[in-house]
This record gives C-alpha cells, structure tokens and sequence, in this order.
C-alpha cells in the first residue's frame, strides 16, 4: 500500500519545499543577486511541486491495486479522453498540464539569463531536461501501479507545451528584470 496521498498531503508538500525554497533564495542572494537567486530558488520549488501533484495519488492512499487492474502500457491516444482535472481549476486536465509546466520554463529562462553568452545553451539544455523529467513522471506512473496514475503521452505533449510557452514568458520577464545586472565586475 502505498502510505500517503490526498491533495492535504500535496500542499504540505508544497508548503515545506516552498519553505526550503526560499531559505535556498536568501543563501544565494548575495553570491547571485536577487533576480537570480530567487529564480534559481523558485526553478527548483516548481519541479518539486511538480513532482508532488503527479506523483503522489490525488484521493489518497488506493491501498492495493490488482496486477490485472494495472495499465501495461502508455495511453497512445493522443489527445483522448481526460478528465476534468482538479478541482483548483476549472479548466480540463490538458490545461493543467500545460499550465503547471509554465511557470519552470519561464524560472528556467530568467535564472540562465544571468550570464546571456550561456543561457543560449543553458535554457535549451534546461527546456530538454524538463521535457526527461515529464517522460520521467510518465514512466513513474505507468510502473508504479501503487500510486493510483495513468501514464499518457498527451500529458508529456502538454506538458512540454506549457515549458515551451514558459521560455517565451521568460524572455519577456528576463527583458524586463534584467538579471545580467547583478554580475560582479
């Protein structure tokens, strides 16, 4: 059985990564500057919480799960049927995807912005790790019959979407921030 679960466990989670997050921020600031430090710091929250709301089962703990009631493979069906998503959201569960990846691929842009001659290489490195890291929760879910998830592939589609779309909202916060302005001379 898997022993926790239920969205009360997710924003605990959430909480004190969030926590742990900000303590990183305020030991980076002065090494990275406030624009960076706090991107670094919140790149990182993001991805847990990332982890948090798709690996962890959203009703609970399901107690056990059946070999013959376990998926034994991906869902193919690109842009089939999916659920209404959370109850945070009144959107479906396509949005959600797309939207809780925004915010990385965005963090992820203004954090490389520091140092421009990199973030060239640093930001489609990072965007290729966050698509891994998608595949990644995928493949966690479809193993790990235990924590109550189906792996589909229109989730990693979405998913990466909302990355892409993420680095386009970073350029226009890197722009306006200016984190290049903290590098010591």
């Amino acid at each position: 059985m898997f022993p926790v679960g239920g969205v009360g466990v997710m924003l605990v989670g959430v909480a004190l990564s969030g926590v742990v997050c900000g303590l990183l921020a305020a030991g980076l600031r002065r090494r990275l500057g406030v624009v960076t430090a706090f991107a670094v710091a919140a790149l990182l929250w993001s991805v847990v919480v990332i982890g948090l709301i798709t690996l962890l089962p959203a009703d609970g703990a399901p107690g056990v799960v059946f070999a013959e009631d376990r998926l034994g493979t991906c869902s193919w069906d690109i842009g089939g049927p999916a659920p209404d998503g959370f109850w945070i959201f009144s959107g479906g569960q396509r949005l959600l995807n797309v939207a809780v990846f925004v915010p990385s691929g965005a963090l992820l842009v203004v954090a490389a912005a520091r140092w421009p001659r990199s973030a060239v290489v640093l930001v489609p490195i990072g965007l290729a790790l966050l698509a891994a890291y998608s595949v990644g929760i995928e493949w966690t879910q479809l193993e790990l019959a235990r924590i109550d998830r189906a792996c589909d592939v229109t989730d990693i589609i979405d998913n990466v979407t909302g990355a892409v779309l993420g680095v386009l909202v970073g350029v226009v916060l890197a722009v306006a921030l200016r984190p290049w302005r903290s590098r010591r001379r």
